[in-house]
């Protein structure tokens, strides 16, 4: 049986890729009419316009999902989005790369309507997470994926960026952060949603016009917090972050030590004035070494990915022998 089957072989490939293409087709035809999504709508403009879009995998899990609404064109080009954690601020990035990725392979989209202009590549830099096997630590794997948006995006790329800066310290993560929404408000143009939990961005909306404040919707009654899952106008008024941490089930001990601690930040800076700045050394006060230098001349024409591990080891001690020159 095998022998003879093996002469359709190639007939057989084509038949049961023919019928998975099938398969997708009617399982997106049968979603989009189940769950009410949209035929969704393409522009030669660069914007996104989607009204109330929802996440397709979230809203198939919960009760009752609260849809959202963004709209991005040539002048308003970059959302920064404050508000508590666990609020919804990551689910309504998501849902905004899915619609788009759902559009572009040519399915209906979980939204009242939507309008997707050009759009050429998408960019995320959403999560924590580190890479043992590359020896690189979670701060590093955060600026190096930020690298590459802030290297190969466009003006027609979209670009989602959670909580910048994190991984360093309190000033550092603000500058860097700051300075990243900067950079793509003035020189990328790309549409963009920025999360972050540092207030002080919220400035750069009065200096860039292309940027808008947004935040997600909270209320506190008492000491509980309740989660509106709106997307709002204006920044964020606080973070909530210990009733979060409350929710969570940090001992109310842990609790209350936050809380004056939070009342002394108000009032001085006397904790994080003790916070180490990581850039503050005397080696990053240090003229940098002229271009011209033989050991930066010699790094430069060096090709890490032809280079034997002998001959890097022959390196190194050219390079060692150079620096006592």
């Amino acid at each position: 049986i095998l022998s003879k089957l093996k002469t359709f072989l190639t007939k057989l490939k084509k038949t049961t890729s023919s019928l998975a293409e099938i398969d997708g087709l009617l399982a997106l035809a049968k979603l989009s009419l189940h769950e009410g999504y949209c035929r969704p709508k393409f522009s030669d403009k660069t914007e996104l316009k989607i009204k109330n879009g929802r996440h397709p995998i979230v809203e198939t899990q919960i009760d009752t999902f609260i849809p959202n609404s963004i709209n991005l064109d040539e002048n308003k080009k970059l959302l920064l989005i404050t508000g508590p954690n666990m609020g919804g601020k990551s689910t309504f990035m998501r849902q905004t790369a899915i619609i788009v990725i759902m559009s572009h392979i040519g399915s209906f989209v979980p939204a009242e309507s939507a309008t997707i202009g050009k759009i050429d590549q998408i960019f995320t830099r959403i999560g924590a997470s580190d890479d043992l096997a590359g020896g690189q630590s979670t701060f590093m794997v955060e600026m190096s994926e930020s690298a590459n948006i802030l290297l190969n995006g466009t003006s027609q790329s979209l670009v989602l960026m959670d909580e910048i800066g994190r991984g360093t310290s309190t000033f550092d993560g603000v500058a860097l952060a700051s300075a990243m929404a900067s950079y793509i408000a003035e020189k990328k143009h790309s549409l963009t949603l920025f999360a972050t939990h540092y207030f002080e961005l919220t400035q750069l909306a009065n200096v860039h016009t292309t940027m808008e404040n947004v935040h997600v919707a909270a209320k506190q009654y008492k000491d509980d917090i309740v989660f509106l899952h709106t997307i709002n106008e204006g920044a964020a008024s606080q973070s909530y972050g210990i009733e979060v941490a409350r929710l969570a089930g940090i001992p109310n001990e842990v609790i209350s030590a936050a809380q004056k601690n939070l009342q002394e930040l108000k009032s001085t800076n006397t904790i994080i004035d003790k916070q180490k700045d990581l850039f503050d050394h005397d080696d990053f006060l240090k003229p940098s070494l002229p271009m011209t230098h033989p050991i930066l001349q010699k790094i430069e024409k060096l090709n890490p990915d032809k280079i034997s591990p002998q001959k890097a080891s022959e390196i190194l001690y050219e390079l060692k022998k150079l620096s006592k020159d």
